[in-house]
């Protein structure tokens, strides 16, 4: 792997962090782009060491048994986790699970963007896109509900100054 190809991956990766959390910064979530950007970057940036790493060990010394699938999945647990802490229940209603998927996504952006797959990156980004922008003006149309809920930020929780 070459360094213009690590740049061009963790690029990718934190530009489409930026733009999957561009929807939460408009709405005035606390994890914004800032937020989505560095999830997005780190997950890379994990991803690509654990190949690199991957590649080192395995040629270099011909060592077998090493997978760097191990650390995809310690990164999955530790962003769930994050994730997760995201979301409370007040007022008999759940909050934030929105962000959260969000940041899933960012997540899932970063290790296939650091994985160099990028038709998978391209179009999950694409569709995450549609679901947090397009899927929004739908559920207004299906539910009167998801409507007033929404225009009072219950959806997610509002920035605090």
């Amino acid at each position: 792997m070459t360094e213009a190809e690590i740049i061009i991956r963790l690029l990718a990766a934190t530009s489409c962090g930026i733009v999957i959390g561009l929807d939460r910064e408009l709405r005035g979530i606390s994890a914004g782009i800032r937020t989505h950007g560095l999830v997005g970057l780190s997950s890379a940036a994990i991803t690509l060491s654990a190949l690199l790493l991957y590649e080192d060990l395995h040629t270099g010394s011909g060592i077998a048994g090493l997978d760097p699938l191990r650390v995809i999945q310690g990164l999955a647990q530790a962003i769930g986790f994050i994730a997760a802490g995201t979301i409370f229940f007040s007022r008999g209603e759940v909050h934030n699970l929105t962000s959260a998927a969000n940041l899933w996504l960012a997540a899932t952006l970063g290790i296939a963007a650091g994985a160099g797959q990028y038709i998978l990156l391209s179009t999950a980004l694409f569709l995450g896109i549609l679901l947090v922008t397009a899927v929004r003006v739908l559920e207004r149309f299906i539910s009167p509900r998801a409507e007033t809920s929404r225009d009072r930020g219950d959806d997610d929780q509002t920035r605090q100054n």
